[in-house]
């Protein structure tokens, strides 16, 4: 399993929002190629960043501060938010990025994922935030009426990378992820399932990793990796499957 270190950018600093309210971020580093430099070499081997700014405006942000991660790094990194036609998905992935995430544009222009898909196999993974069940769109400011499932279904025959599904109700509160919905998502497709929100502690970490049978590919820390409540090096020895936790 793999485990996706986060880095939110928001204004070029590396925050954590609390149920994804821009006016609840706390700042954890005001560098984030340090701070992804710091993962590398803990020794994660994928990272994953979102552009806050970007996914409410529409249009990529933070664009420096991802720029800066990118010639830090030689570990593959995702990037999201912002991110709604071909041109900028081609942008990205010429300056580095190993998959973009499409969100908000997966649920109102569809067609636009199973073109990227085509242009880029391998490269595009769609990113699916729920509340209640039902997907959340432009920076998870509204709540559509299509269910998360439904929506992940539309993309089985795309060749979408993966699906990564957020609980936003959980996102940054430390409650512990979705289990069951991640599971239910699991089960219901084919693309592998990356799962996100409300990681807490290393046990949370081994629950996750029971659901790789189910298709659960990979989980995102947040919080809890910034705040010490999970350990780098002991999460990661649980994922490769070196040892559990008591």
């Amino acid at each position: 399993m793999i485990l996706y270190p986060a880095i939110d950018l928001k204004d070029g600093n590396c925050v954590r929002l609390l149920k994804g309210d821009m006016a609840q971020a706390t700042v954890f580093s005001e560098n984030p190629a340090a701070q992804a430099l710091s993962f590398q070499e803990a020794g994660f081997h994928w990272l994953h960043i979102v552009d806050l700014n970007g996914a409410f405006e529409g249009r990529p942000v933070n664009s420096a501060a991802v720029k800066s991660i990118l010639a830090a790094i030689r570990i593959p990194a995702q990037l999201g938010g912002g991110i709604r036609d071909m041109a900028t998905i081609e942008l990205w992935l010429e300056a580095g990025l190993s998959r973009v995430i499409l969100g908000t544009i997966a649920l109102r222009n569809p067609e636009l994922v199973r073109a990227a898909c085509r242009a880029f196999p391998d490269k595009i993974a769609v990113g699916i935030d729920g509340r209640g069940g039902k997907v959340a769109v432009e920076g998870w400011a509204e709540t559509s009426e299509l269910s998360v499932v439904d929506l992940a279904l539309q993309f089985e025959d795309a060749g979408v990378a993966a699906i990564i599904y957020t609980d936003i109700n959980r996102d940054g509160l430390l409650g512990g992820p979705d289990l069951s919905g991640t599971e239910r998502l699991a089960r219901h497709i084919n693309t592998p399932v990356i799962a996100s929100g409300g990681m807490s502690c290393l046990d949370d970490v081994v629950r996750i990793k029971a659901l790789e049978p189910a298709g659960v590919q990979g989980v995102i820390l947040g919080r809890s990796l910034y705040d010490g409540r999970i350990d780098a090096y002991a999460a990661l020895a649980i994922a490769n499957g070196e040892t559990t936790h008591a």
